[in-house]
């Protein structure tokens, strides 16, 4: 029999959530993304890994970007060199992980930039991109994150303010 206490309590306590991460990971991407600003003059961001069953995905590690691209945060917003790809895809494999999502910061509010819209980091429709404002101070609380679906051919789907909550789990 395979079980895991951890996955029989998040199925009984946040059934409905279409991604969650534990508080554990989720301090240590918090804290990485905060390091990466330097002191919240530049955004950062990194590439959410995990499970993906029955339509939901659990993250359990997470690859920050300028861990794959050295450069990509230089300029101040993140400009992630397609090139990287191929290390993140080798991660995920020697991990046996894939992409539930991408994370990134901003200097004000959880909005969609342009570039944000136009250049989805990972292109393919479900794919889920989250935004968190003011580079991520302390404290972060989950509905006050951004959450965005693509959809395919630069539309995307927000998940609304209301709605967050029930999407995005952060606990066990």
């Amino acid at each position: 029999m395979n079980f895991s206490i951890a996955e029989i309590i998040s199925r009984l306590f946040a059934p409905r959530h279409e991604l969650s991460c534990s508080w554990r990971v989720w301090r240590r991407l918090l804290a990485g993304l905060r390091e990466r600003g330097h002191g919240r003059t530049r955004e950062s961001g990194a590439f959410l890994l995990g499970h993906r069953r029955n339509g939901r995905a659990r993250a359990i590690d997470f690859v920050l970007y300028d861990d794959l691209d050295p450069t990509c945060l230089d300029s101040g917003i993140v400009r992630f060199d397609g090139r990287y790809f191929g290390e993140l895809w080798d991660i995920c494999k020697r991990r046996g992980l894939c992409v539930v999502a991408d994370i990134h910061v901003h200097p004000g509010g959880v909005g969609q930039s342009d570039s944000d819209r136009n250049y989805p980091m990972i292109s393919r429709a479900g794919h889920v991109a989250l935004i968190i404002g003011n580079f991520a101070a302390p404290t972060v609380k989950r509905r006050d994150v951004g959450i965005y679906r693509y959809k395919g051919s630069k539309k995307w789907g927000e998940e609304p303010h209301d709605a967050r909550r029930r999407f995005l789990h952060i606990g066990v």
